[in-house]
């Protein structure tokens, strides 16, 4: 089985790297083909200089429309622990009307209010195996600082690639992860299935051996009886400040370093200090600092808040799906509340309609995270909370599609710059 596995995980990352290749490769040639217009660095979706569209907070169909998909995709996306921000941004562009910057910003803020409700209901929930916290605070030390540092590199790689490669890029990402997810969900239920039916097979044999009508199913009792703890003790158990304390000391130090480049000039000296700045701060272990990088430029080009990478990524190294999602959900609160402030000095979104969707996402984070917990308790299935992560990974590669391909072919169509854009040009 190990095998098959490490052999299925080369065949993807040979599959990313070659596609995505691929596509910069035309990319590149698109660059030599043509030189970009006078105006082609105001015609990117993603630069400050977008025509802002800000609709009014009112009772209508598309308001409507947006708090159901807002909250179905915030509630399945922090079970899965992937935040969701493929399927807002979409949602906020197309049905409400935002430009694409304050939808990706926006987008920010619903993540940031969904996974803060999820982790304080993860925070009242025990280990469903071990006697240690369910959020694995070691693994969010290792991933955070890289995650933070690769959306800073996704937002500058924003401005410098072309839409249309954006758009194929994530498109190639998605479509990947989500297959390997599905994959994982599947070898899951299988397991789970045998487990099941192994575990019908020692009861009914227990009963036979012992020759007296026993119940079949009945529960067990262990020969170490637990003691039942209150809400407040898991709370008090799972919170570990020390490892709280060294998130935020990280966190303060990108928000300083990001208002210093803000108020900077582009490619000025500040301007680069701050960028290079950064990396000292993000140091990590090698292998978890290229995932984390990785996910955070996803959640950069995007914006979302990196889950996308780290959701799957946390499954692949051996993590039991719940603490996968809790993990992954508390790392991005920090990264997406580290976005949602820098909008707010940028004003790069309405603060009525922040406001509005932060409520949104934070009962819907809850809510999610209460029920499906439930119907994993009760069907003794973890893979469902694997085939959700899927599932909202595969709804934004079609929605992210169809909005990147409607997006491109309008830009085919005006004659628009199809190539990489200048970054200190802007």
């Amino acid at each position: 089985m190990d095998g098959i596995n490490m052999g299925s995980i080369k065949s993807f990352m040979v599959y990313l790297m070659a596609a995505s290749s691929i596509a910069v490769v035309a990319a590149f040639f698109l660059s030599t083909t043509r030189t970009p217009s006078s105006n082609s660095v105001l015609q990117h979706p993603f630069l400050s200089e977008t025509v802002r569209v800000w609709p009014e907070l009112e009772l209508s169909w598309r308001s409507v429309l947006a708090s159901v998909i807002g909250f179905l995709g915030s509630a399945f996306g922090t079970v899965g622990g992937v935040g969701g921000g493929g399927i807002f941004v979409p949602m906020l562009n197309l049905v409400v009307g935002f430009d694409t910057k304050s939808a990706a910003a926006l987008s920010k803020c619903m993540i940031m209010g969904a996974s803060a409700s999820s982790v304080w209901y993860n925070l009242r929930v025990s280990h469903p195996s071990k006697e240690v916290p369910i959020i694995d605070y070691d693994l969010s030390l290792l991933f955070q600082p890289m995650l933070m540092l690769g959306i800073t590199i996704g937002v500058e790689l924003s401005i410098v690639f072309p839409y249309w490669l954006i758009t194929v890029l994530i498109i190639i990402l998605f479509l990947g992860t989500s297959s390997r997810s599905f994959f994982k969900a599947t070898q899951m239920w299988k397991e789970e299935t045998l487990l099941k039916m192994e575990i019908e097979k020692q009861e009914q044999a227990k009963c036979k051996s012992n020759g007296e009508d026993v119940v079949i199913g009945s529960e067990y009792e262990p020969l170490l009886v637990q003691p039942e703890k209150s809400s407040l003790e898991i709370l008090l158990f799972n919170i570990r400040w020390k490892g709280i304390m060294v998130l935020m000391l990280v966190w303060c130090s990108f928000l300083i370093l990001q208002i210093l480049k803000n108020n900077a000039s582009v490619c000025s000296t500040v301007y680069w200090a701050a960028n290079i700045l950064q990396l000292p701060v993000a140091l990590s272990l090698l292998f978890c600092a290229s995932a984390g990088l990785l996910g955070g430029t996803v959640g950069g080009l995007l914006g979302s808040g990196g889950g996308f990478i780290l959701g799957p990524l946390l499954l692949e190294i051996g993590v039991i799906p719940q603490v996968a999602s809790a993990t992954a959900t508390f790392v991005m609160m920090f990264s997406s509340s580290l976005s949602v402030i820098e909008f707010y000095f940028l004003k790069r979104f309405p603060i009525p309609y922040a406001l509005y969707l932060i409520t949104v996402s934070v009962m819907a984070g809850f809510w999610g995270q209460f029920f499906v917990r439930k119907l994993v308790k009760w069907l003794k299935r973890a893979s469902i909370i694997v085939f959700i992560l899927s599932a909202v990974i595969f709804a934004s590669a079609l929605t992210m599609g169809v909005v990147g391909g409607e997006t491109s072919i309008q830009m085919i169509k005006r004659h628009e710059y199809m190539g990489f854009l200048s970054f200190c040009e802007r």
